[in-house]
C-alpha cells in the first residue's frame, strides 16, 4: 500500500513538474524571441522532459490505485535581463526538484514502501544529470554573455541538450512519453 503522505507529496510533485514544463517553455520562448534557436531548442526539449516526468508520476499513482490530482500551476517567469538569468533560474529549479525528489524517497523509505522508493530512484538519477547539464550550460552562457552566438555555436557543435530518445529504464508515462 502506498503511504498517504507519499501520495500527497507525489501529487504535489506533479504540480512542480508541470510548473517546470511551463517555466522551460517561457525560457524557450525568450530565447526564440532573441533569435537564439539553439538555446530555445534546449529548453523546448527540457519542457517535454518535465511534461513526461509529470505523466510518469500520474501513471504511477494510477498503477498503485492512489488518488490522482491533476494540478493547476502558477504562471512562469517571463522576460529576462540577459541570457544568463534564465539558465541560472533553470539550474535553481533543477536543484529544488532534486531536493523534492529526495524528500519523496525519504517518505517512501520511512513508510517501508519499497516500490515507491524504487520509483523515485530513477528520478534522483535523472536530477543528477539535469543539474550537471544546467551547470555546464550556465558556465557557457556566462562566458558568452556579451556574444550569445558563441553559446549557439557551442550548443550546435557539441549537440548539447539534444534528446537521444526515451531512456529504456524510464517509468511509463500516462498516455505515452513525447
Amino acid at each position: 500500500m502506498v503511504a498517504p503522505e507519499f501520495i500527497s507529496k507525489l501529487n504535489a510533485q506533479v504540480a512542480s513538474e508541470f510548473a517546470a514544463e511551463q517555466q522551460y517553455i517561457a525560457i524557450a520562448v525568450y530565447f526564440d524571441n532573441e533569435t537564439l534557436p539553439q538555446l530555445a531548442a534546449v529548453f523546448y526539449q527540457q519542457a517535454i522532459e518535465e511534461r513526461n516526468h509529470a505523466m510518469m508520476m500520474l501513471q504511477y499513482l494510477m498503477d498503485r490505485g492512489a488518488e490522482v490530482l491533476v494540478p493547476a500551476v502558477d504562471g512562469p517567469k517571463n522576460g529576462f535581463a540577459d541570457i544568463v538569468e534564465p539558465v541560472a533560474l533553470a539550474l535553481a529549479q533543477e536543484e529544488r526538484v532534486a531536493e523534492q525528489i529526495t524528500a519523496l524517497t525519504r517518505v517512501a523509505r520511512e513508510n517501508h514502501d519499497f516500490t515507491s522508493e524504487e520509483f523515485t530512484l530513477w528520478f534522483l538519477k535523472e536530477q543528477v544529470e539535469e543539474i550537471s547539464k544546467m551547470n555546464d550550460l550556465l558556465k557557457v552562457v556566462q562566458r558568452a554573455k556579451e556574444n550569445p552566438l558563441l553559446a549557439e555555436e557551442f550548443i550546435s557543435r557539441e549537440k548539447f541538450g539534444a534528446g537521444d530518445g526515451a531512456e529504456t529504464d524510464a517509468p511509463p508515462a500516462a498516455g505515452g512519453a513525447l
